[in-house]
């Protein structure tokens, strides 16, 4: 492997820890309009969202460029696993700005309730998100099969929180769209954990060539 390829690979490794970070500050940002109900770091979040998807594009062509050099078997599956890392980060992106637009729609009308589980939610999915992107950095695949079962922990708070504001409606047709607004960033944080799985598992898959998608692997197993 020659000096200028090595030296593409780690451009690439770059790029995806710089979308990362972009990724990681727009939920953060978002979570700050919601319980701080600041409208312009919502539409802050939104604003930037583009930078994002611009992101994803020039990953997709350092790979595409990297795939045309004819790689070995290591370096290919870095560059596969690169192209879906960043599709998941900028999944999480459109996230953020799906909870962002909510935020803001929320700050119009009184608060619902006060905001523990919505919070808690997203410090999980955020602690799954750094420590998948951890075992990427540090080359630790058995960091990042650890973060498989944690999304388990957030989907049971979806639900939770989803039969409360259920609850809401019920009693008070006044709250439903308050409640839906609540609903959808509840379903956007536990959709931005599954996104953090999800690149756990594909950087499992880069540096054990093993695949434990769908396979109900733990962190025990073998």
């Amino acid at each position: 492997m020659t000096h200028a390829f090595e030296q593409e690979l780690e451009n690439l490794s770059q790029s995806l820890l710089t979308m990362a970070g972009r990724a990681q500050r727009a939920v953060s940002d978002a979570m700050r309009g919601l319980v701080d109900r600041d409208d312009e770091v919502a539409q802050k979040v939104m604003e930037d969202d583009d930078a994002l998807d611009q992101l994803e594009v020039e990953i997709d062509e350092i790979c595409i460029n990297l795939l045309s050099k004819a790689p070995l078997a290591t370096h290919l599956r870095l560059i596969t696993v690169a192209m879906k890392i960043s599709q998941n980060l900028e999944r999480i992106g459109d996230e953020a700005t799906k909870i962002a637009r909510r935020s803001i729609e929320l700050s119009q009308e009184p608060q619902l309730k006060p905001y523990v589980d919505l919070p808690r939610m997203a410090e999980m999915a955020l602690a799954m998100l750094a420590s998948a992107l951890d075992s990427f950095v540090q080359r630790e695949p058995e960091m990042a099969r650890t973060v498989v079962p944690r999304d388990k922990e957030v989907d049971a708070l979806n639900k939770q929180l989803h039969r409360e504001l259920v609850s809401y409606m019920l009693e008070s047709p006044a709250t439903i769209g308050r409640a839906l607004n609540l609903m959808v960033i509840s379903k956007s944080l536990e959709r931005i954990a599954d996104h953090a799985k999800n690149i756990a598992e594909e950087v499992f898959y880069l540096y054990k060539a093993k695949d434990i998608r769908h396979s109900g692997t733990s962190p025990e197993a073998s």
